[in-house]
């Protein structure tokens, strides 16, 4: 079948308007610019208390705010346990955590952990609804390497405005590989998280949640922890950024202004083999990476959006409403006249032994296209498919579309087996749980589902540009010991929606 274009498809629909905030403008208005930027925020470690069992217990609180995203303007914003965003949550491995999580907001929501390897009914899909008012008691024990998660939003439906609210934080994994490398890890000095998000602001300085794009919410402005124009003091010669795409739908292709390289050493779910030198790297809406990068004493360095390099089979009328020619300014990097000195990095940062995807114990096909995956959209009472615990599948993921589509798990990091035949590139041949899929590509993901099993609290897949998972484009699945069956229904405190609200493009695939 003829692909539409989404000019045929959302006829009528104008495009966001975006402005381009980097590469332009003449020296005097480059210093004006950078006397207006204000100091990074870091948010603060999550208080915790340790019980006498060696529980260690967090409080969330999830509420209405408001915070100057733009300096001078104060914008009503969701958070979690402040105005905007969340605490950094930290842990280790093999530890306990529990968490009390109260929904002080107008409507319902939930706490997903993405990247979690966590039991099902604690995942925080949209099976587990908070109410307004009421509390949500999760609690189970770390089993995964050191890795940057993040937690968010995921009720059904509405995903993407509780995230574009600034309902996100950062979930730091700590374990003794990481300890013993000597990696930057002073956090907040050398060890920095980055929350990148794209935002569109009215004129009295409210969200502009109007006129979504065919991949969400495309803002003109970026916000980096919660402020649109940041800079950091950096303070020694290597820095590491924890960098995480929190937009709705907007991919980042990010490097330096200067060119320089930087080392990558963790992706999704965790420490890579061994550091990668680039001096670019694309992530998509979920993505994390850290990245390694010097800097010299009384210099200044931008960290930068370019343009979105691979986009092959993509509408060509729409690349201008996906944002892929848009450049952006992330946060400039002010090196002071003495900066202390970093160790070398070590050549090898982890062992990561690879699934066995030439023995699956199933194979399954996955093909995106518009707000449906293998034709079919988001019923919450209905399974998918069962998988057996402590086997590996191979999951064949393919983008049929001319929009661009991104793929995430929970439960599980996969490995990615090849695209299109060949083997990845060495800057995804880690551990990820969310990865891109251009128009016109197929990947092939190994994963395993390990230790938690529950025939009625189901576990889900989708994509992750938001405005497309609360569209529909999401399935689930649940995992059992050998021999079992899943249950006919679901286990769920949600609202049961066979989203009748939305359009109806059940043709279109066909």
């Amino acid at each position: 079948m003829k692909q539409l274009s989404r000019r045929q498809f959302l006829t009528g629909l104008a495009a966001t308007p975006i402005v381009v905030l980097a590469g332009c403008g003449d020296g005097e208005n480059e210093r004006s610019r950078a006397s207006t930027l204000r100091q990074l925020p870091i948010p603060p470690i999550a208080e915790s208390t340790v019980d006498a069992n060696g529980t260690r217990h967090f409080h969330l609180v999830a509420a209405a705010g408001a915070a100057e995203l733009i300096s001078g303007t104060t914008t009503a914003t969701w958070g979690y346990n402040g105005s905007i965003l969340g605490p950094t949550l930290r842990a280790r491995r093999d530890e306990t955590v529990a968490f009390t999580v109260e929904n002080s907001l107008p409507e319902p929501t939930t706490v997903h952990w993405h990247g979690m390897h966590v039991p099902a009914r604690f995942d925080g899909g949209p099976h587990q609804t908070i109410d307004p008012g009421e509390k949500w008691e999760p609690t189970w024990t770390i089993d995964q390497p050191s890795a940057t998660l993040w937690y968010h939003p995921h009720p059904h439906g509405s995903s993407e405005k509780h995230v574009y609210r600034g309902l996100a934080g950062v979930f730091i994994i700590d374990d003794d590989v990481s300890d013993s490398l000597e990696l930057p890890g002073d956090y907040g000095v050398d060890d920095v998280p980055l929350i990148i998000q794209d935002r569109r602001f009215e004129e009295d300085g409210s969200l502009d949640e109007s006129d979504s794009t065919n991949i969400g919410l495309l803002g003109d402005t970026i916000v980096t922890n919660g402020v649109a124009g940041a800079f950091l003091p950096v303070v020694t010669e290597s820095i590491r950024l924890r960098i995480l795409n929190g937009s709705s739908g907007r991919l980042y292709n990010l490097g330096f202004d200067d060119y320089r390289e930087f080392q990558l050493v963790a992706t999704d779910g965790g420490l890579l083999r061994e550091p990668i030198s680039l001096s670019r790297i694309q992530i998509s809406p979920g993505e994390r990476v850290e990245m390694i990068v010097r800097i010299d004493s009384g210099t200044d360095s931008i960290l930068r959006s370019f343009p979105i390099d691979n986009h092959d089979n993509v509408d060509w009328e729409s690349t201008d409403t996906f944002g892929f020619a848009d450049t952006f300014d992330i946060l400039e990097l002010r090196g002071r006249q003495q900066l202390k000195a970093s160790s070398e990095l070590p050549t090898v940062l982890s062992v990561l032994p690879k699934l066995d995807s030439g023995s699956a114990a199933a194979t399954r096909e996955f093909e995106l296209q518009w707000f449906m995956i293998n034709g079919q959209r988001m019923d919450m009472n209905r399974i998918h498919f069962t998988s057996i615990v402590d086997t590996t599948e191979v999951w064949t993921v393919t983008n049929v579309d001319n929009w661009p589509h991104n793929f995430h798990v929970h439960d599980a990091q996969f490995q990615i087996v090849d695209i299109n035949g060949t083997p990845p590139p060495p800057e995804l041949d880690g551990w990820k749980d969310t990865v891109y899929t251009p128009p016109g590509q197929q990947l092939r993901l190994a994963l395993r589902f390990s230790r938690y099993t529950d025939p009625t609290a189901p576990y889900m897949y989708h994509c992750h540009m938001l405005m497309h998972e609360d569209q529909g484009m999401m399935g689930q699945f649940v995992v059992v010991e050998p021999g079992a069956q899943a249950a006919q229904t679901i286990s769920s405190s949600a609202d049961i929606s066979d989203m009748e609200s939305m359009p109806n493009f059940e043709g279109i695939h066909h």
